[in-house]
């Protein structure tokens, strides 16, 4: 191209990155035929995957090449809120799953051990079912030099009952007293049935009827709903399956995770809602997942030039 055209396209880079925080190229992805749109998409998406592979190698490292406590270190990191997120990975660390493993068939073991060293427990009145948790916690950690955390570290404002830390606590100890092959399930999910099926954890009876410790609620099972369940399938079910596919050369598994994520539904958080405010619809996580890409890597730098979006724009496009 000569240097008129390039200055031209220049242009509508400029152009784009001017308008970056206003979902400037929703227009253009809104009228894409689906060919086109699904070869953006899908770089945006592998673009987003080997971002989150690299989490899960920091992870994978800090459990020194054990998948299973890279699974269970990635399990906590996905389980609350982005601003608990450092908490949980915290509370994994103390708590890590070779001895989850060794306690799981004692009856509250794992549930003692979680909320002991979360340090939650200390923030609320007890009833005899959290004492009998603090006595079981002082035997573990003594067991096993468990150092509970400040719960200070935990942040509570304003944060819904349903997601609340000793509500995914109670939920993440049943989860993991189910059995000790959780990863090989993981690896097997190949629908939003499955996710579901593997992770729609119930907490045990007592949480029926309580939110938080000691204080009695009308009676509602506490299980990880359809909602949370598919962000599980999101962000550690195709994220482990491909990164796994990745470690060990197995296409079938990556091609698996990618499967899943056309198959979990879109994302519904204020990034994709914006998104849709701007004419763009995505059908699956596969399209979410490659907005997401968009909304926190390339548009608030205004990488428009860099963007595959951006480029295709500006290729399609340039202001004379």
């Amino acid at each position: 191209m000569d240097r008129t055209g390039d200055s031209a396209i220049q242009r509508t880079i400029e152009r784009l990155e001017a308008r970056a925080g206003e979902h400037a190229c929703g227009g253009f992805l809104a009228t894409l035929e689906e060919l086109p749109r699904t070869e953006l998409f899908t770089t945006l998406l592998f673009d987003r995957l080997q971002r989150k592979m690299r989490m899960v190698e920091a992870l994978r490292s800090e459990a020194a090449d054990n998948w299973n406590q890279t699974f269970y270190l990635l399990y906590f990191r996905t389980l609350g809120d982005r601003r608990n997120q450092e908490a949980y990975l915290e509370l994994a660390r103390r708590v890590p799953y070779k001895i989850v493993l060794r306690e799981r068939k004692v009856p509250h073991a794992i549930e003692a051990m979680l909320f002991g060293a979360s340090g939650l427990l200390d923030l609320y009145r007890n009833d005899e079912y959290t004492l009998n948790l603090r006595r079981n916690f002082e035997h573990l950690a003594a067991k096993y030099e468990i150092q509970p955390l400040d719960p200070a570290i935990w942040e509570l404002a304003e944060i819904r009952p349903a997601n609340h830390p000793v509500l995914r606590l109670a939920q993440a100890a049943e989860f993991f007293a189910q059995d000790d092959f959780i990863m090989d399930r993981t690896m097997a999910c190949r629908s939003e049935e499955d996710v579901f099926r593997l992770f729609g954890i119930e907490a045990a009876d007592y949480w029926r009827t309580h939110f938080i410790p000691a204080a009695e609620s009308d009676s509602r099972p506490k299980r990880i709903g359809a909602f949370k369940a598919n962000i599980i399938g999101i962000n550690l079910v195709a994220v482990l399956q491909f990164a796994y596919g990745s470690y060990t050369s197995n296409e079938r598994l990556r091609d698996s995770a990618l499967s899943l994520l056309e198959r979990l539904p879109a994302e519904d958080n204020r990034y994709i809602r914006d998104w849709k405010s701007a004419g763009v619809k995505p059908v699956n996580a596969f399209e979410s997942q490659a907005l997401l890409q968009l909304s926190t890597e390339y548009c608030p730098a205004r990488r428009c030039g860099e963007c595959p979006v951006g480029r295709r724009i500006a290729q399609c496009f340039p202001e004379r």
